[in-house]
């Protein structure tokens, strides 16, 4: 057994480098990154493979530009309270790709740069898809179908390249005849600025489908366990899509509300890109009604990532409940 004095020296030898360290100046720490993983979110609903991709976020800035219809203070309010920035809404573009066994189905595409600089005119976030596709291990070649909720640049952009080559070329396009009218009639240019460019945008996005369009009819089905609904008023033809297999059930609701928060809590406010501002609001009461009362479980395009949860009844208005990122199955 060492003596005490021993002890004393053996106790002093391992202490050293332990003061040496603590002494010891700061060195360089690892960079930061500034970039991110790919996005993507698998589970399944019923007997299909649900694959959830994002193509970035969706900076509007200034609320109070964007949700029309009560004072900024309550805008303001709503936000904070909820945690959120009152100084900017972002959005989130949620895409969903549906594995039915028999079909692959991508819902909406993003903004893609197909319209060069006017693809960034919600800045240089958005228009990672088709690179969050390939992280998923989906190539767009194996796209059957498309579906598209409406002709809006940040949901139908990235169905050609910059060039108007078909970024999906063995997919039909499932799109309402009523949007295809109205966003490809040069005479509609006219009103809010963005206008133009969206229907420029819809114009050539849509031209490299022409002869291989689905026209989507309200209640029917565009493919099996996929159900086409209208939802007009964000545009003309607005739909959202009810995907049942098994006994469960998600409802891909497009831009039946762009916010979590605002739209839910106030579903009559008005949103500046609405079409028909009044109707759409009557159309997001009514569904968001429906939603609740029939518990079925959502995916929003333009909620926080990756866009899944469930619309209750809260007030005067709605509540969201996103799901937790760990379920496999919703229902």
């Amino acid at each position: 057994m060492p003596s005490p004095s021993r002890r004393a020296m053996l106790g002093a030898a391992i202490a050293l480098p332990a003061l040496a360290l603590a002494h010891r100046p700061a060195t360089a720490a690892a960079p930061f990154r500034n970039d991110l993983p790919p996005a993507w979110h698998r589970f399944r609903i019923g007997d299909f493979e649900a694959t959830i991709v994002s193509d970035g976020a969706l900076p509007l800035g200034d609320p109070t530009q964007a949700f029309l219809g009560v004072g900024a203070p309550e805008i303001e309010g709503m936000l904070r309270s909820a945690f959120l920035n009152p100084r900017e809404a972002t959005l989130e573009q949620n895409a969903l790709i549906l594995n039915t066994g028999r079909q692959l189905i991508l819902f909406d595409t993003g903004m893609g740069d197909s319209m060069g600089a006017a693809s960034q005119m919600f800045g240089p976030t958005t228009g990672r898809l088709l690179r969050n596709m390939r992280a998923a291990g989906i190539e767009p070649s194996q796209i059957d179908l498309v579906c598209a909720t409406h002709a809006h640049c940040d949901h139908i952009w990235a169905l050609v390249d910059a060039n108007g080559n078909r970024n999906f070329p063995n997919a039909q396009v499932a799109i309402s005849e009523a949007d295809v009218r109205f966003w490809t009639d040069d005479a509609n240019k006219r009103g809010p600025a963005f206008m133009t460019a969206f229907i420029d945008g819809a114009k050539k996005n849509l031209a490299a489908y022409r002869d291989r369009m689905v026209m989507l009819r309200d209640g029917q089905e565009v493919a099996p366990g996929v159900t086409a609904l209208a939802t007009p008023g964000h545009t003309v033809g607005h739909h959202v899509f009810i995907i049942s297999s098994g006994n469960q059930v998600v409802v891909n609701t497009g831009d039946l509300a762009h916010h979590q928060v605002l739209l839910l809590r106030r579903p009559n406010l008005e949103f500046s890109f609405d079409t028909d501002p009044k109707l759409s609001a009557r159309t997001r009461a009514r569904m968001l009604d429906r939603l609740a009362t029939e518990r079925h479980a959502v995916l929003s395009y333009h909620f926080p990532w990756p866009g899944l949860g469930h619309v209750a009844r809260e007030g005067e208005g709605f509540a969201w409940h996103p799901a937790a990122m760990n379920v496999t199955t919703l229902g």
